[in-house]
């Protein structure tokens, strides 16, 4: 079974399983510290049925704007179902290694819970860089650490069993090469967290 399949066929039970009261508490603990102002444009990349808007429009207000994706068609179709009637909230199917969006047009991307599941970390990578803005923030971020990651993928599905994030040093070293600097990482039980910034292009060595 392809990871696609895999997150399609869970779509339908997927907030029933993870949209916990633990989480949200979680959730809203975490996202300030992603440093959100209120009016920004925020792409929100591997939105699931969208358990981040929530939080994200609490952050950017009714001025700002969030671009929801994912590759897995119903998991969107949940997720367009919950928010819809919001005006300030889009929604698409896209993988996050071929964008469809201008350059330089988000002051930030969150990619929650989905960075273990992308095929190529560097095309990705890439990509975001590419639609954020100069000086835009790359905010990677779970609710387990690399670790339990691990573990929870090996046991959830032949589908995600070697999803794993990247060590610390091959990360910092993937946003290098992509165009990241100031690379702030936490990875401690129940939280992950990696924060990074797009260099000026002007000043590529920037690190």
């Amino acid at each position: 079974m392809s990871r696609r399949a895999y997150f399609n066929q869970l779509a339908n039970s997927w907030d029933k399983r993870f949209q916990t009261e633990a989480l949200s508490t979680f959730l809203e603990q975490l996202v300030p510290t992603f440093d959100l102002l209120l009016g920004q444009k925020v792409l929100d990349v591997g939105t699931g049925t969208g358990v981040l808007i929530p939080f994200l429009l609490k952050a950017v207000g009714p001025t700002g704007q969030i671009s929801a994706i994912d590759y897995a068609e119903k998991m969107v179709k949940i997720c367009k179902s919950k928010y819809a009637h919001l005006s300030n909230v889009t929604f698409t199917v896209q993988q996050v290694e071929t964008l469809d969006f201008p350059s330089q047009t988000f002051d930030a991307v969150t990619c929650f819970g989905l960075f273990p599941h992308i095929d190529n970390k560097e095309k990705a990578l890439r990509q975001i860089n590419r639609v954020l803005k100069t000086n835009g923030r790359l905010i990677i971020a779970h609710a387990l650490s690399s670790t339990e990651i691990k573990a929870h993928h090996l046991n959830a599905s032949s589908a995600v069993a070697h999803d794993v994030l990247p060590t610390s040093t091959v990360m910092k070293k993937l946003l290098a090469q992509a165009g990241f600097k100031k690379v702030h990482i936490i990875d401690k039980p129940g939280q992950y967290l990696n924060l990074s910034v797009k260099r000026n292009t002007a000043t590529w060595n920037d690190r």
